[in-house]
């Protein structure tokens, strides 16, 4: 990809993690404020909040919803899922919550690209579908406990089903046709799409330019700065096409290239009017951090802006792991300073703290009450009290 030839602006790196964490919104207090339509306004600031299944802590969904509102309740998410209708699941780089706003620029998806994972539905027959489908039409909505009469099959996955209908209810999901109307913890209820939403069919779907731009100005508005492997997180493809409108913005003066030490020849773009107001006022707060929290899941921007590059290890032999199953970044200021590897006691009510790793050579003086008051907050969070 041929060089812009404007001149880009140096920008410290110092000023470009403030940019993103205010982007982030993770250098306010409540920047949402509280309750559902925090909750709501959370999801389509952000873009995304990453679904994952570990819940050694409370799931990253919750987690990450309550980095940035501290009076988060998970009665919040299922108001806006199931009641309000305002976000839905789907994937992203990974299965999400995604502002029902956005809806139009995933029905493409929806309609052509779920066929890329068509590897994991090669055993749903056209017969399957139609079965789970009409079950849904005529009887409602469904979880996969409620189907007891399949003949379960064996595992061809650790993360797979003995019940065939499992599989068809996620290609129906993916295809569109189904929504996750309702979840509690893991369990997921499938309902139809338009039922569900009071459509009679879904959004036109968004053109390809249409979901360009719409990539690129959700990067703006959470990253501050941003660069085509950011804004093409886990979608190489769309760079050539990504990279030309870059251009054309930056022609039209509406983005400016800027020069990050240590960067190499990675790019990096901001709005004016960010590079304007780059370092005012930000709060010197403390957060403790989900391992799918959008400020971490990015990990070569994450090691290029903080100096920090974050080593997930619930995968790794215990033997391996340097920092623990489930170790979580901890953010002070514009600074991550610590990892804390935390277990939820949920039949105790404790919140277990089995590793405690400092990182570079901040002042842990000064820091480890602010910690140790985010700690009691988060125990608090964890266990509902």
């Amino acid at each position: 990809m041929p060089r812009p030839t404007e001149t880009p602006f140096p920008l410290p790196k110092s000023d470009a993690r403030r940019i993103w964490l205010r982007a982030q919104r993770l250098d306010r207090t409540a920047p949402f404020g509280e309750g559902p339509e925090a909750t709501r306004a959370a999801v389509e600031h952000l873009g995304y909040v990453q679904i994952d299944t570990i819940n050694v802590i409370e799931r990253s969904h919750h987690h990450i919803l309550h980095s940035r509102i501290p009076g988060y309740r998970r009665a919040d998410l299922h108001q806006a899922q199931t009641v309000d209708k305002t976000v839905f699941e789907y994937w992203t780089h990974a299965l999400s919550y995604i502002p029902t706003a956005d809806m139009r620029f995933y029905v493409g998806a929806m309609k052509r690209h779920w066929q890329r994972r068509s590897v994991w539905f090669t055993s749903v027959t056209p017969a399957d579908l139609r079965k789970v489908l009409r079950r849904i039409r005529t009887q409602g909505a469904l979880t996969i406990r409620d189907i007891d009469d399949d003949v379960l099959v064996e595992k061809d996955h650790a993360w797979a089903s003995r019940k065939p209908s499992k599989r068809a209810l996620q290609l129906a999901f993916y295809r569109g046709l189904l929504t996750v109307s309702e979840r509690k913890g893991m369990l997921k209820t499938y309902e139809l799409m338009t039922r569900h939403f009071g459509w009679d069919r879904l959004p036109k779907a968004a053109t390809e330019r249409e979901i360009l731009n719409y990539l690129l100005d959700r990067a703006l508005r959470s990253q501050g700065v941003v660069s085509l492997d950011s804004v093409c997180y886990l979608d190489p493809r769309r760079k050539p096409a990504m990279f030309r409108l870059i251009e054309s913005r930056m022609r039209r003066k509406e983005l400016v290239p800027v020069e990050l030490a240590g960067a190499g020849k990675l790019q990096h773009w901001l709005r004016p009017e960010t590079l304007d107001g780059r370092v005012d006022g930000a709060e010197d707060l403390v957060h403790i951090l989900s391992p799918f929290d959008p400020l971490i899941n990015q990990r070569k921007r994450l090691h290029l802006l903080f100096d920090y590059e974050h080593r997930f290890e619930a995968y790794v032999p215990k033997e391996k792991r340097l920092f623990g199953y489930f170790a979580l970044p901890v953010l002070v200021g514009d600074d991550i300073v610590a990892l804390l590897d935390l277990k939820a006691d949920r039949e105790q009510q404790k919140l277990l703290l089995q590793r405690w790793t400092w990182l570079g050579k901040s002042s842990r003086r000064s820091h480890k009450k602010r910690i140790e008051d985010a700690l009691h907050r988060f125990e608090r969070f964890q266990l509902a009290l």
